[in-house]
């Protein structure tokens, strides 16, 4: 049987077969395939990447003279709420007790039998009026001294009630070269109680540190020269 012929081996990279068939593309021989190049038109660009709306910018808060910041409105407004508090649990635990002692002292006299057994007709101005205005002055005296204790007195030591210590304020003079003293602290009691004897003129007080610039002051802590910060504690 007739053997077909045999051809040498060319060496890798040389020329093609001269009996013919297909040699290989000369170079490297990818593993894999390529990948296409993208088509883009021309003068297009990807779109940016969306960040969404523009953050508002927040203002930084307003200072105080010494560099603190100054109290808003809504932790004032809490504070006094907490301080209305405290004192209407003072005026109960003061009313209670005088109202019973009313009853006891000044009610026997009202329904007094006369020595027939019929009721003796009470005076009321003296049996009745009287001891009880006698009765809501010893009240409002009381109220008074701790009124100026608590608004004075621990002003005067710490620059804070328990409503502006519960909401981290604290009543610092307006000169940050001087210290709150107790003619500050009084000034400041008494033109804040004073205000309240006039209708109107606590709200106007209270709302007027909404329009004050630079300090947000109210009435009470211009004549005192004081102002709220915000303190850590």
């Amino acid at each position: 049987m007739t053997q077909p012929p045999s051809y040498p081996t060319p060496p890798v990279g040389g020329p093609p077969p001269a009996a013919g068939g297909v040699a290989p593309p000369p170079g490297p021989h990818p593993q894999g395939y390529a990948v296409p190049p993208q088509y883009a038109p021309p003068g297009y660009a990807p779109a940016p990447w969306y960040a969404g709306p523009p953050r508002p910018v927040t203002p930084p808060p307003a200072l105080s003279p010494g560099g603190q910041p100054l109290a808003s409105f809504a932790d004032r407004l809490l504070a006094a709420l907490i301080d209305t508090a405290v004192f209407l649990v003072i005026g109960m635990a003061l009313a209670v007790p005088a109202m019973i002692i009313f009853m006891i002292v000044v009610m026997p006299d009202l329904f007094q039998v006369a020595p027939d057994g019929t009721l003796r007709e009470p005076d009321f101005l003296n049996d009745f009026l009287l001891p009880l205005l006698w009765i809501e002055l010893a009240v409002f005296a009381i109220s008074l001294v701790i009124g100026y204790v608590y608004y004075v007195e621990m002003m005067f030591k710490s620059g804070q009630t328990f409503g502006k210590k519960s909401m981290k304020l604290r009543i610092v003079p307006l000169d940050p070269a001087r210290t709150l003293d107790r003619r500050a602290a009084a000034k400041r009691y008494l033109v804040q109680q004073g205000a309240g004897l006039i209708p109107g003129l606590s709200y106007l007080d209270g709302l007027w540190q909404l329009w004050d610039k630079p300090w947000q002051q109210c009435l009470h802590d211009k004549v005192a020269g004081t102002v709220v910060v915000k303190v850590s504690s």
